[in-house]
């Protein structure tokens, strides 16, 4: 089965510990379920990992570039100020999809521009778990076509 990496940035580990926020109600252990249950659907082998740590995140970005047929990223805080995470999205050559669970496009806006869009095939924002599930369906598809970044 094709496998995509699924790779979440900091402090995503803190989704729905204000309930009242931004990021709503669901915590990342709930959404990382409603992932892998997405992911089995659309029969794709899902790695969905979380760090607060840049480093780990490029590791896992180099990584997928050797095992994964593609990727999605909720870089989270490092999207709008990591050109390392950028430079290693764009070596990766399978589909790549930024993901973000509230609309950036409303919010401040030094967040209405990324530089995880620029290394990106395609972005989904906005709609909260139900975005991270769309876009692993889209991925399956990509992935499907033999689509490239």
């Amino acid at each position: 089965m094709p496998t995509a990496y699924f790779l979440n940035g900091p402090n995503v580990n803190l989704y729905g510990l204000d309930r009242s926020g931004t990021y709503g109600s669901w915590s990342f252990p709930a959404i990382r379920a409603r992932c892998l249950a997405a992911a089995e659907r659309a029969g794709l082998v899902l790695e969905c990992r979380q760090t607060n740590d840049e480093g780990q995140l490029i590791d896992w970005l180099q990584e997928a570039r050797e095992r994964a047929d593609g990727v999605l990223i909720n870089a989270a805080g490092l999207s709008y100020t990591s050109i390392a995470v950028m430079d290693a999205l764009l070596m990766i050559d399978g589909p790549v999809l930024e993901v973000h669970m509230s609309n950036i496009h409303r919010r401040e806006a030094f967040r209405h521009a990324t530089f995880i869009s620029r290394a990106a095939t395609a972005t989904i924002c906005g709609l909260g778990p139900l975005g991270y599930e769309l876009a692993i369906g889209a991925m399956a598809e990509l992935i499907a076509a033999g689509a490239r970044r």
